[in-house]
C-alpha cells in the first residue's frame, strides 16, 4: 500500500473538513450579526449564542489548518524493524476475535477511515492511546489497549 497516497487522502479529506468548518463559521457568525438576532431582553441569547458557535467553529477551522501543515510536512519512512513501529508505520493488526485491521500511525489530527483499494485503512495518530502502545513494537509482538474496564489485546501481523 503506498503510504504516499495515504498521505494525500488524508489531506483531502481535511481539506473537506476545512471548507466545512469555515462555512459554519460563515453561517454562524451571519445569524450572530443579523440585525434579527439582536438582544430584545436579557432572555433573548440567539445572538449571543450563535456568536459563541461561530468563535468554536473558528477554533476548528484553526486546528484543521495546523494538522494540514503537520500532515504537509510529514515523510513517512520506510519500516525498520531495528527500531520497531515508528510514526508513518502501516500496521495490520490481529484482535483477539481472529479480525485484522489495517492501521496508519501519522501525526495528530489525522484520525479517520480511509478506503484504499478496496481496503479500509484507519489512520491513528501517534498521541492516541493505540498509536502510543504501537510505538516500539514488532511483528508477533502483542499491543495492549486499556479501555475504560476492558482491555484489549491485538498481535502485530505486518509492518510496512
Amino acid at each position: 500500500m503506498d503510504k504516499f497516497l495515504l498521505q494525500q487522502h488524508v489531506l483531502a479529506r481535511l481539506a473537506e473538513d476545512l471548507l466545512q468548518a469555515e462555512q459554519a463559521t460563515r453561517t454562524a457568525h451571519e445569524t450572530a450579526t443579523h440585525e434579527e438576532n439582536v438582544a430584545e431582553n436579557k432572555y433573548d441569547t440567539l445572538g449571543l449564542e450563535a456568536a459563541y458557535l461561530a468563535a468554536g467553529q473558528a477554533r476548528r477551522a484553526e486546528a484543521i489548518r495546523e494538522a494540514m501543515a503537520t500532515w504537509r510536512q510529514f515523510h513517512p519512512r520506510p519500516y525498520d524493524p531495528s527500531q520497531g513501529i515508528q510514526l508513518g508505520a502501516l500496521v495490520c493488526l490481529l484482535d483477539s476475535e481472529g479480525k485484522q485491521q489495517k492501521l496508519f500511525l501519522g501525526p495528530a489530527g489525522g484520525s479517520m477511515k480511509l478506503v484504499n483499494a478496496d481496503h479500509v485503512v484507519q489512520v491513528v495518530s501517534s498521541d492516541a492511546p493505540l498509536g502510543r502502545a504501537m510505538l516500539g513494537k514488532c511483528e508477533g509482538d502483542e499491543v495492549w489497549l486499556q479501555a475504560a474496564p476492558i482491555r484489549q489485546q491485538f498481535e502485530v501481523v505486518q509492518v510496512e
